[in-house]
């Protein structure tokens, strides 16, 4: 797909959890060039810089207008508005609609993975009826009927591995597409299965936008993803994106992955110096082993290892710090943006050569 050029709207959240969207399309991205990102009180920072202490040329800029006129003397026709914050509840929140409409105003089309419908807007729709510019509400279904769960994911000879976490916004999407890649470097063919609208943005080909489907048909619109993934492409590997949370109160994403997907293997994203669920001051995180053994009881499939997000842990300190985990656990654990996972490529053939 050709790449959407874009300024990504992130407004006072770039260095908090509410901008994992944003983080997610400057880390990696098929479907757009992200050129600048709009957070005013990180204006004149680099985003890969602000983010993981690597300059990527995204810099950050005060607000839309910025933007435009530092895409004019770089030379850069922004085509797409995109806006990267997760709000709670997924809610419209009325500067973003304020930014929203500004964008179109200014000929841009603007993506939106919220909950609520930019495209449902009686000003939007006015602006849209002139046919200069698209709103694409990626968690808006289409018409038509779901796939309901068959069985047919026996079909699937892929090795299918899913990546959960220990709570939501921990980092388990960067991971899956870190494990795609490494597995593709190793000369296999595997395939990222998406279950939320950041992977869309980020051009996953195969998927799900999960929270956005009707209960009774998760499990058969994922079932259907990864069959056509097999179908098409006869991957040997298959990543599933996990959402969520098992035991996180707010999100507790994941029984439909583990029983729909039916992973031959787990690996479970941490962050060890969480104290509580995200979002969900006063509840304390359960604990790396007890959700280890929660997901393994679930699904009756191993939990191969463990990859660290060092969120507050200094550098000097992530080596150890994985170390001290490993040793608990009892299971390989890397960080993945700072080791790679190379070191769990072997554990990932086994799993293909047993099969």
């Amino acid at each position: 797909m050709a790449a959407e050029i874009a300024v990504v709207y992130c407004e006072g959240s770039f260095d908090t959890t509410y901008g994992k969207t944003a983080h997610g399309l400057v880390r990696f991205t098929k479907r757009y060039e992200i050129s600048y990102i709009i957070d005013s009180h990180l204006a004149g920072h680099d985003a890969g810089e602000q983010l993981d202490g690597k300059n990527l040329g995204i810099p950050i800029v005060e607000n839309l207008s910025s933007a435009l006129d530092r895409a004019k003397k770089d030379g850069k026709k922004l085509s797409h508005f995109v806006i990267g914050i997760a709000t709670d509840g997924g809610y419209l929140e009325e500067e973003v609609k304020q930014a929203s409409i500004e964008a179109l105003n200014q000929g841009l089309n603007v993506d939106s993975g919220l909950h609520e419908f930019l495209s449902d807007l009686e000003a939007v729709q006015s602006i849209l009826s002139k046919g200069d510019v698209t709103v694409r509400d990626i968690r808006k279904q289409s018409p038509g009927r779901k796939h309901s769960f068959t069985g047919k994911i026996e079909q699937v000879k892929s090795i299918r591995i899913a990546t959960m976490g220990t709570d939501s916004a921990i980092g388990k999407r960067t991971t899956a597409w870190i494990v795609v890649q490494a597995l593709i470097n190793a000369g296999q063919k595997a395939e990222m299965i998406g279950t939320g609208q950041t992977a869309w943005m980020q051009g996953a080909k195969y998927g799900i936008i999960l929270d956005s489907l009707l209960n009774d048909y998760i499990s058969g619109e994922l079932e259907h993803a990864i069959w056509s993934a097999w179908n098409e492409t006869k991957m040997d590997f298959a990543i599933i994106e996990g959402q969520g949370s098992l035991m996180n109160p707010g999100y507790p994403g994941g029984f439909e992955i583990l029983a729909a997907g039916r992973p031959q293997a787990i690996l479970m994203q941490h962050a060890p110096l969480r104290k509580e669920y995200d979002g969900f001051p006063g509840y304390p995180l359960d604990s790396l082993i007890d959700q280890i053994h929660i997901a393994e009881f679930l699904s009756k499939k191993p939990v191969i290892a463990v990859t660290i997000n060092h969120e507050g842990i200094a550098p000097d300190q992530i080596d150890e710090i994985c170390r001290q985990v490993e040793q608990s656990c009892g299971r390989p654990v890397v960080d993945p943006l700072i080791h790679g996972v190379d070191r769990l490529i072997p554990l990932l053939m086994s799993l293909k050569n047993a099969d």
